[in-house]
């Protein structure tokens, strides 16, 4: 019997059981997801750009989704980190764009020859007077683009 005691303890003390550990949040996969994210998004964002809302929006979520990846992310192969440097990038770049756009219209928009041209619509009684505005702000907006490249 004192056979078979030992071989039960011998038994017992081999076999131990491994703690259960949680599952890393910084894992490879998750940064690699973030980063893939955040190149598609940069992506569509200078895609986009032109539209403002869609440069500015989908452009700062490349940006902050490829800042989070890359902080998370390992260096060497397959962690994602250029793809979540590119995204960023992407996304600031079409950002810019959007801005630019942006800029741009609001200065046009508030331009004399853009005022003009909503007066003369007001003042239109007939097809053939519109069609007069749109020539008369034709040749005012091509005049301005000269004067601003020279």
């Amino acid at each position: 019997m004192a056979g078979a005691g030992q071989d039960a303890g011998d038994g017992a003390q081999g076999w131990q059981q491994r703690p259960h550990q949680p599952p890393r949040s910084t894992s490879p996969g998750a940064s690699r997801g973030l980063a893939i994210s955040a190149l598609v998004l940069g992506i569509v964002a200078c895609a986009l750009f032109w539209t403002v809302v869609g440069g500015f929006l989908l452009g700062l979520l490349a940006v902050v989704l490829g800042i989070v990846a890359a902080l998370r992310g390992r260096s060497g192969p397959g962690s994602g980190r250029g793809m979540a440097v590119g995204g960023a990038v992407l996304g600031a770049l079409a950002m810019i764009g959007a801005g630019l756009i942006l800029v741009v219209g609001l200065a046009l928009w508030n331009s004399d020859s853009v005022e003009d041209f909503k007066q003369c619509l007001r003042e239109a009684r007939s097809d053939a007077d519109r069609h007069s505005c749109e020539l008369k702000f034709d040749r005012e907006y091509d005049k301005d683009w000269r004067d601003l490249g020279t």
